[in-house]
């Protein structure tokens, strides 16, 4: 296949912001608008929720295993994508438009949100399966990488920074709608130019047998062990941060952005630099420096007592973090490469869906550990805080996320795909040392 030209790399990468924005504005404010502004009960969205996080974990394995067996003129991504992104912006809309009262309101928002899902496992997962097939060497994946975190975190500021000043000033129907127009133009921009190549040999297994074949891939399961620990402190920061900036550093409500903030901004141009130091180093050795750098950052937070020295840490945290963007998607497309080799099947679907299901996991083990932690160290809402307390909250951004970190660089030491994989125009794959 022939190399893509710059445009298209730029315009498949355009599609992460259109990802990160709806999914991050989704996350951020879908339980406060529902609960606090629509008044309903809290008992009812965290059930909603629930249901919503195991039907979107089941629908990846699920969608990726139609995906790989799909057969059309079209391709076998891109007709989920084409057909399924102006229902998934319409749905979107939609949940910020509510219909109904008290219980009826309830069963609104969960219909509602079940839809939404399962469009956006169709045309995300879809989006992430071309990956690696329409970008073959590893100077594309890496180049290509980069400007997907950029725009994706792009799309994390805009869904987590701007929705407050947009409902404040035109109400959350307009709001979503806005929003939702934005993430229509870069999908329609990113499927304008994706491209697939010809397959060698599409999944023809049953979907038993297709997980089988999946788990028995000794580098996916050390890739995906590791990965899920990655995304725990992903999900574990965001919802620490708040409580530290409140109970321990004694600061306002707008620290919380600083910190994020910090973190954003250092990882953005940080992203280039990773992309660089992949093609150097190979994505073994570069994912364990990036999770090395990220859980150094993360001990200052066991002392610092500002919200100066908080932000430098978030700093380094960034940079971190912005090579494990960088190096997932990479990691698992090297996987890929050699599961065709294997087999002479390409599995794109499987593995990124077998990826998402096991790793939106670590969200939820995020919320339990939250939870235990501020019960078992005594905290009380809006008091001062006991010494317990406070160590406990620190715990959350310094030892919790160090030791999983640790856990996730052991199980990335002993990934066991060396060399640097490209694939040839004929579909082989060829190997060169890194």
């Amino acid at each position: 296949m022939a190399m893509a030209s710059f445009k298209s790399k730029l315009a498949y990468s355009s599609g992460n912001l259109s990802v990160n924005l709806i999914a991050q504005a989704f996350a951020s404010y879908i339980v406060f608008y529902y609960v606090d502004v629509l008044g309903v009960k809290p008992t009812l969205i965290s059930l909603a929720m629930v249901i919503h996080g195991i039907v979107n974990a089941v629908l990846n394995p699920l969608f990726g295993h139609i995906s790989d067996r799909t057969s059309s003129r079209f391709g076998r991504r891109i007709p989920y994508m084409l057909f399924g992104m102006v229902p998934l912006v319409a749905l979107f809309t939609a949940i910020w438009f509510p219909v109904g009262t008290g219980s009826a309101l309830f069963w609104y928002f969960l219909t509602i949100v079940l839809l939404y899902d399962i469009m956006f496992v169709m045309v995300v997962l879809n989006y992430s399966a071309l990956f690696p097939e329409m970008f073959t060497t590893m100077k594309e994946r890496a180049t290509v990488s980069s400007w997907r975190q950029m725009f994706g975190i792009l799309g994390m500021i805009i869904g987590v920074a701007l929705p407050p000043l947009v409902y404040a000033n035109m109400g959350w129907g307009p709001m979503g709608a806005i929003f939702a127009g934005i993430a229509l133009i870069f999908f329609i921009v990113m499927v304008s130019a994706s491209k697939e190549k010809i397959v060698v040999s599409r999944e023809e297994v049953g979907f038993v047998q297709s997980l089988k074949f999946t788990f028995s891939n000794k580098a996916f399961v050390l890739f995906v062990i590791g990965s899920f620990f990655v995304q725990f402190t992903f999900a574990m920061l965001p919802a620490a941060i708040p409580f530290f900036t409140k109970y321990v550093l004694g600061a306002e409500d707008s620290s919380n952005t600083i910190l994020l903030g910090a973190i954003f901004v250092a990882a953005i141009p940080c992203v280039y630099i990773w992309g660089k130091l992949l093609q150097r180093w190979g994505p073994r050795m570069t994912v364990m420096i990036a999770v090395s750098i990220y859980a150094l950052a993360t001990i200052p937070f066991l002392f610092v007592s500002s919200v100066a020295t908080a932000a430098m840490a978030a700093v380094v945290i960034g940079i971190g973090l912005a090579g494990l963007l960088v190096l997932l998607d990479v990691l698992l497309s090297e996987i890929i490469d050699e599961d065709e080799k294997q087999t002479n099947v390409r599995r794109e679907g499987m593995y990124f869906g077998m990826n998402g299901f096991i790793v939106k996991w670590g969200i939820s083990l995020q919320a339990v550990v939250l939870g235990v932690v501020l019960e078992a160290t005594g905290y009380v809402k809006d008091a001062v805080q006991a010494e317990a307390a406070v160590w406990g909250i620190r715990s959350m951004l310094s030892f919790i996320p160090f030791i999983a970190l640790l856990v996730a660089l052991l199980f990335f030491y002993l990934y066991p795909i060396r060399p640097t994989n490209t694939i040839t125009k004929s579909g082989a794959v060829t190997h060169s040392n890194d």
